[in-house]
């Protein structure tokens, strides 16, 4: 399994080579590249402009070091970003996605409701919770290894920030 190495952000807009201010708002996204994906951060102006083709992205801030680390990222994202993944056939993708399936379960966003064999695949069905809709996703069969790899990969996704 390859990893994901998806970097902090470097305080600089990746359309315009500007240093972003401390507090400023800036679009972190995720790129797909040749090597997967990577993060780009964008100023609002560049992001407004040019409105760059993304896989995926969330507004923040550029934070003062004095500043106390908060989690920034809110369960309705992560869910958007569960979804987005839902059509993905990369391996990589899918095992990241389970991962993610089940962090939205651990925080009660989605409900484990059955599993089925469907092409010698086993699939996960999940009930979007306060929704009337329900979710499949192929359970990988991760190691417990891969399972701490690819959640520190995502806590590197969702927190980077903030270091």
């Amino acid at each position: 399994m390859a990893e994901w190495e998806i970097k902090k952000t470097l305080g600089q807009c990746c359309g315009t080579g500007r240093d972003l201010a401390i507090d400023e708002e800036y679009f972190a996204a995720l790129v797909e590249t040749d090597q997967g994906l990577q993060r780009q951060d964008f100023c609002t102006e560049y992001w407004e402009d040019h409105k760059p083709q993304v896989y995926c992205f969330w507004k923040t801030r550029i934070p003062s070091p004095e500043r106390k680390k908060q989690i920034f990222i809110d369960n309705q994202m992560l869910l958007a970003f569960f979804d987005r993944l839902a059509a993905e056939s990369d391996p990589e993708k899918i095992q990241f996605r389970f991962v993610l399936m089940l962090i939205l379960m651990r925080k009660k966003c989605l409900k484990y409701e059955s599993s089925r064999i469907e092409d010698g695949r086993e699939i996960w069905t999940v009930r979007v919770s306060g929704q009337d809709r329900k979710e499949e996703a192929e359970n990988p069969h991760l190691t417990e290894e891969q399972v701490e790899q690819l959640s520190a990969q995502m806590s590197q996704i969702l927190q980077s920030d903030l270091e």
